[in-house]
C-alpha cells in the first residue's frame, strides 16, 4: 500500500468500492492488518488492480505436513493441507 501512496486503511476502502467490493471499515482494517482466513477471488482481483501487482505478490503458499482425513469411499493418496499466508513487503 505504501508503494501506492496509501498509508491509512481508509485510503483502500473507496478504491475497493469503485471495483464493486463493499467491505465495512472494520473489514478493510482487518484485511490490511491481519492475515485473512478467507479471501474472495473478487477481492483478491480488486487488490491486485489497486496495488498494480499479481496474486503471487500478495499470497505465499506453503505446504505443511498435516494430512487430511479421506472422505468415505475416496481412493488414492491422502491430500496434503496447504496453507496460504499474505506476504507483507519488507520495510526498506
Amino acid at each position: 500500500m505504501a508503494a501506492a501512496d496509501m498509508f491509512q486503511t481508509t485510503d483502500l476502502g473507496p478504491l475497493l468500492v469503485e471495483r464493486g467490493i463493499d467491505l465495512s471499515r472494520e473489514q478493510v482494517f482487518r484485511l490490511v492488518t491481519q492475515s485473512p482466513q478467507r479471501l474472495s477471488m473478487d477481492t483478491l482481483a480488486a487488490l491486485c488492480d489497486i496495488l498494480a501487482c499479481q496474486p503471487n505478490d500478495l499470497i505465499a503458499v506453503e505446504a505443511i505436513g498435516e494430512q487430511v482425513a479421506k472422505a468415505a469411499g475416496q481412493r488414492g493418496p491422502i491430500p496434503q493441507v496447504r496453507r496460504s499466508t499474505i506476504r507483507r513487503p519488507e520495510a526498506t
